[in-house]
């Protein structure tokens, strides 16, 4: 890729990564179903991208989604605008029926079809603080939505140039099949690591158990990024038995806590590859982390440009490479900077083991109860495929323990109940012992593969 010379003052904050994309050459940048597009293709792609944008009249600070499926057409016009400077907005198909009201929020001027190669201008004015902040700045900016799992979905600023700084030291090139989507921090972190580092990114057909498999057997996947709700499935379909992973050497997990059931189940399943816990946020990026072991939930997070600290069990950090704020919401941060993070830990020395979200613990009585800790024990039981689990309101104790179950074979309602208390009475607190029980047929995880826990049989 021929770039223009640029100086100190006007270099764009992704010169240093496009410059690493364009020397990469002919090694693999994006694998999708049975062809792959070598690193010069990506960068001519790049290219072509950023005249299109430039001769459609997008300027630096414009608010651009970019609409498409994770694909080499997708990343380069992402590339491309974040590299002009302007606001980038990622929409996955799997978050389709939002899209409008995301866009309205996000105060989108030009819209990027990458399947149509479509560059549209809208009406709006994007005129909000922290947009103006970019601009005044010359910096490129991000536009993430939260899961709304816990209420709304929140807009989340970021500059992006921030998010790219760790992302300079170099670190081991691998072939990583992406799982979460363009439009999920995860997402974003995972391309431009693998990119940063010249690793191939692998794109599977669809996020099922048995695509993945076929991708990671095809391609030669080493890393494989998922969430714990993925894991389980993916243990519970027999798909590893039925090819070849031996290329993989790393499992990451994030995104909600991982059962001990089946990091367990896991750890017996791949006893060559390494196992480790993410932990990032939509609002503050992904963090480094290292596991204690690969059977264990115990991991040490942060790194340069993070700090952390546990007030009374919960954990709060602070950023370099925080978001600027919410478009949608008043500013989360404490006066010194410090986001709570809403997750319940515990703590023994660096070390600290996620529990799960605060608003979800369940007051049975006055006793505790985490759900994640029920989830995990249901999930040993023979026969279970999902399990959510949440609080109920009760007139005596407040609050009972309520589970869904999807059963992943045909057993009648009354004799799973009789086994599953049977089963959970010798392993959980009376009080913690599931007093309600339904069934569902539909997923229990959202379209980001987490835990549906609230409002699950609504």
């Amino acid at each position: 890729m021929t770039r223009p010379p640029m100086t100190d003052a006007n270099t764009s904050p992704l010169e240093w990564l496009l410059e690493r994309i364009s020397f990469a050459g002919a090694a693999s940048a994006v694998a999708t179903g049975d062809s792959e597009t070598p690193y010069h293709e990506l960068a001519a792609t790049v290219e072509r991208w950023r005249s299109r944008l430039l001769a459609a009249g997008v300027l630096a600070g414009d608010v651009v989604s970019i609409e498409g499926e994770y694909a080499a057409p997708t990343i380069a016009a992402l590339l491309a605008a974040a590299d002009l400077r302007a606001i980038v907005v990622p929409l996955s198909a799997d978050m389709r029926v939002h899209h409008d009201r995301f866009r309205r929020i996000a105060q989108v001027q030009w819209r990027v079809s990458c399947a149509a190669e479509e560059i549209v201008r809208c009406e709006s004015r994007a005129v909000h603080p922290h947009f103006e902040r970019l601009r005044a700045g010359g910096r490129p900016g991000l536009v993430l939505f939260t899961s709304g799992s816990t209420g709304e979905s929140k807009a989340a600023v970021h500059d992006l140039g921030l998010l790219l700084e760790k992302f300079h030291v170099r670190r081991q090139s691998l072939r990583t099949l992406v799982f979460l989507q363009l439009d999920h921090i995860g997402g974003v972190n995972t391309l431009l690591h693998t990119l940063a580092n010249g690793g191939a990114v692998i794109v599977p057909a669809d996020r099922s158990p048995a695509a993945v498999c076929r991708a990671i057997e095809r391609h030669r996947v080493e890393l494989l990024p998922a969430s714990p709700t993925f894991l389980n499935l993916l243990l519970l379909s027999e798909e590893p038995a039925r090819r070849n992973l031996s290329s993989l050497r790393l499992i990451t997990y994030g995104t909600e806590p991982m059962p001990p059931s089946t990091l367990s189940r896991l750890h017996a399943a791949f006893p060559g590859v390494k196992l480790q816990q993410t932990y990032g946020l939509t609002e503050l990026g992904i963090l480094r982390s290292q596991s204690r072991g690969s059977d264990s939930l115990w991991v040490r997070v942060g790194g340069e440009g993070y700090e952390t600290k546990v007030v009374d069990g919960r954990l709060w950090i602070r950023a370099r490479s925080g978001m600027l704020g919410y478009l949608n919401a008043e500013s989360p941060f404490d006066a010194e900077g410090f986001f709570d993070t809403g997750d319940r830990v515990e703590v023994d020395g660096p070390w600290l083991r996620i529990l799960g979200r605060q608003s979800e613990v369940i007051n049975v009585g006055g006793s505790k109860v985490d759900p994640a800790a029920v989830e995990s024990v249901l999930l040993e039981m023979d026969g279970v495929a999902e399990a959510a689990v949440r609080g109920e309101p009760h007139p005596i104790t407040g609050q009972i323990v309520a589970a869904t179950v999807r059963l992943a074979r045909d057993e009648s309602p009354r004799d799973f109940r009789v086994r599953m208390r049977s089963y959970c009475r010798d392993r959980l607190p009376d009080y913690a012992v599931p007093a309600r029980v339904s069934f569902g047929s539909e997923p229990l995880h959202s379209v980001r593969f987490k835990c549906i826990r609230r409002g699950v049989d609504a």
